[in-house]
């Protein structure tokens, strides 16, 4: 079969469109016929290495799978061949305090599809047969393959750990990206009046068809200044991070009293200062967090069925592309999801 690969962690260039045998099958995996991919920041981040991430060579990036169903294991229970499927990109051992817990992101065996193990870029993939979810049948393959992972990650961000409440003000940080336009949309799902930041009048005017109430320029503008002006000097109750750095201050700074920060990420930087001041004068609460549940995802996908959420698809480049699809999200000119099509 044909699969995008690297042999050696770098940039962009490393990857080659190859001949690669087929995945071995588990008993209780199912072979899925690869239909579309996603392309997500951690693909970036693990071709260019990692740290702490030990991969067998050659590796095979991709998180969000769509596609049907080839051929199933011994026991890969009612899975079968000919399904549609929707593949949920989180791995975990089922069987610990956590997975029993339902928080089965807290696993100490938790991992993504095409981190670790080979993902999505390829004709063909071999995931557990518990992680293929019904296809939902209002999207087409490209759009279905731009939901997983962001809109897991935004919804345990805003619902899961920041508890966003209707009536609150939001302020979504990045929100052309792939997990920032799933932010918006959830904040409005949720009744939030939503502040989202981008760098480009186009991705501005693009965030505001989206749904988001008030757009902010952080290539121009100070995001904490500005937020206190757009609520009227109070800040806002939840800040959507996922960037770091300076970003990850000014946004500390655009809280409210009792506001709650959540994060997911560092882009431009894991290092960021903090303002103890502002810590507990305003009686504020840093959150991490990490990927989502799978209840979650199976939540998300009851709104994305009756189109209150819809995956936002930057473009659909062909596999052999995936180079090109990796240098577009470095440069920051997607506007939602870069999706590679076999």
């Amino acid at each position: 079969m044909k699969a995008v690969v690297f042999d050696r962690c770098g940039g962009p260039e490393v990857l080659e469109h190859r001949e690669v045998p087929e995945p071995k099958l588990r008993p209780d995996e199912a072979l899925v016929a690869v239909k579309a991919c996603g392309v997500n920041h951690l693909d970036l981040w693990v071709r260019a290495g990692l740290r702490g991430l030990d991969l067998e060579m050659p590796h095979i990036l991709g998180n969000d799978v769509v596609g049907v169903v080839e051929s199933v294991g011994a026991v890969a229970g009612d899975r079968k061949p000919g399904d549609r499927v929707l593949v949920l990109p989180t791995l975990s051992c089922g069987a610990c305090p956590a997975c029993f817990a339902g928080d089965d992101n807290l696993c100490r065996s938790y991992d993504v599809l095409g981190r670790r193990r080979n993902g999505g870029y390829a004709e063909k993939v071999a995931v557990p047969a518990v992680n293929c979810l019904p296809f939902p049948e209002n999207l087409k393959w490209e759009e279905a393959a731009a939901v997983p992972l962001v809109f897991l990650t935004a919804w345990h961000m805003l619902v899961g750990r920041a508890r966003l409440q209707p009536g609150e003000d939001v302020l979504v940080i990045g929100g052309g990206s792939g997990v920032g336009s799933a932010a918006i949309q959830i904040a409005r799902l949720w009744g939030a009046r939503v502040i989202a930041t981008a760098g480009s009048a186009a991705k501005l005017e693009r965030m505001r068809a989206l749904g988001a109430h008030e757009v902010v320029d952080h290539a121009r503008e100070d995001l904490a200044a500005r937020a206190r002006e757009l609520t009227a000097k109070k800040g806002v109750e939840v800040v959507f991070e996922h960037v770091g750095g300076a970003v990850f201050e000014r946004a500390v700074a655009a809280l409210a009293r009792n506001g709650r920060l959540v994060t997911c990420g560092a882009t431009i930087g894991g290092k960021a200062t903090l303002d103890l001041d502002l810590l507990f004068g305003r009686h504020l609460t840093l959150l991490g967090s990490w990927r989502g549940r799978r209840a979650e995802l199976v939540e998300v996908l009851k709104f994305v069925r009756d189109g209150r959420l819809r995956p936002v698809v930057d473009s659909v480049m062909p596999l052999a592309e995936a180079r090109r699809a990796h240098e577009r999200i470095e440069a920051r000119e997607h506007f939602g999801k870069v999706v590679l099509v076999p």
